[in-house]
């Protein structure tokens, strides 16, 4: 039975577990090592950055579709407070941290509009935003194929509910290389 007021409640904040457990598997398939290596990903720390970003973005993209924002918003603040943490463990003082997040978000919200107009417009302005963002302007062959890896992960992770419940999964890199 639904409530006559039902539809006036705060929709349920999704669980801390599921949270973590999506936002893990962001970050351990931005670690894969064929990033680095077939596909030639600098394995720096911008790097490495730009890959949690870009399946950050993927994921986000995914979820928004859905038109849940619980999900979305509180993976992006476990993102924003694990990027805190990282730097105060890196030894960056308490005065530089501010800063430093704040050009984290504007990278992510750069990336982010620069990823979402170039994927409406097909797979070469991607792979150029890719390249631009990603390799620095300065490796289109590599950026062409992150972006075929893109287009199926973007399929890949929508795919089915399990990213609500922390079950997300991405297509298998090794077939793509």
């Amino acid at each position: 039975m639904l409530w006559p007021f039902s539809h006036f409640r705060k929709p349920r904040a999704p669980s801390r577990g599921t949270i973590e457990a999506i936002y893990g598997m962001i970050v351990t398939q931005a670690r894969e090592p064929l990033f680095y290596q077939a596909l030639e990903v600098p394995d720096t720390v911008d790097g490495r950055f730009d890959m949690v970003l870009l399946h950050l973005w993927i994921v986000l993209s995914r979820l928004k579709q859905r038109n849940d924002e619980g999900i979305p918003q509180a993976l992006f603040d476990h993102f924003c407070s694990d990027m805190d943490a990282n730097l105060r463990e890196m030894g960056v003082g308490d005065l530089t941290v501010p800063k430093r997040m704040q050009a984290f978000g504007e990278a992510f919200y750069g990336r982010s509009a620069a990823y979402d107009g170039a994927l409406a417009e097909g797979h070469e302005p991607l792979a150029e935003a890719l390249n631009k963002n990603i390799y620095n302007g300065g490796n289109i062959e590599s950026a062409r194929r992150l972006a075929a890896y893109v287009a199926d992960a973007m399929a890949f992770a929508g795919r089915d509910e399990a990213t609500l419940t922390g079950g997300l999964r991405f297509p298998d890199l090794a077939q793509r290389t």
